[in-house]
């Protein structure tokens, strides 16, 4: 097993998932997320809604601030609580923690990428593409598809379909889109 791979052994029931090759060049590795990574995904959250909440005038940036803060603590809530066999990883690069990996295996027939994203600067460098391309092998390798949810106005809907996804329903404002190996 190489540095880049997280243990198997580190979480019961899981398995390892190496950082892909393109990656590992640019200082970018996985590791588990852990409960001192809170404040770090509590603002990749903030981060990843801030200019939704500006729409708002009526609020000040204290109030949207605090909304955020209270969103986040509830997906994170849903999130350790119906995903619990899944692999919550945290992409660090130099160090520094600048995304996170959110992958439920459990499911029989796909693998779901449950959230992946990124800081503000760590984003449009190929992070998420080669992230989204290992989950592709590692499923091909399975037999098996792999599905995302997606808000139908998030950018990285576009990142989707470029590796191939496609929209396969929709359910209020999210769209479930699936890649199945050729």
């Amino acid at each position: 097993m190489t540095d880049n791979a997280i243990a198997a052994s580190d979480v019961p029931d899981r398995r390892p998932f190496a950082v892909p090759a393109v990656l590992v060049g640019q200082g970018v590795l996985l590791r588990r997320q852990t409960e001192e990574d809170v404040p770090f995904l509590c603002r990749l959250y903030v981060s990843l809604r801030w200019e939704e909440v500006q729409r708002v005038p009526q609020w000040d940036d204290e109030f949207r601030l605090a909304f955020l803060e209270d969103q986040y603590s509830k997906q994170h809530h849903h999130y350790t609580t119906h995903y619990t066999r899944s692999d919550f990883f945290i992409v660090e690069r130099n160090g520094e923690p600048v995304g996170r990996l959110l992958l439920d295996r459990g499911h029989h027939s796909d693998l779901r990428v449950v959230d992946i994203a990124f800081l503000p600067e760590a984003r449009g460098k190929g992070f998420g593409t080669a992230f989204l391309t290992a989950v592709q092998e590692e499923a091909r390798a399975e037999g098996k598809k792999v599905s995302i949810h997606v808000e139908q106005e998030n950018p990285a809907k576009r990142l989707y379909a470029r590796v191939g996804f496609r929209d396969i329903s929709q359910t209020g404002p999210y769209w479930l889109m699936e890649w199945e190996p050729a």
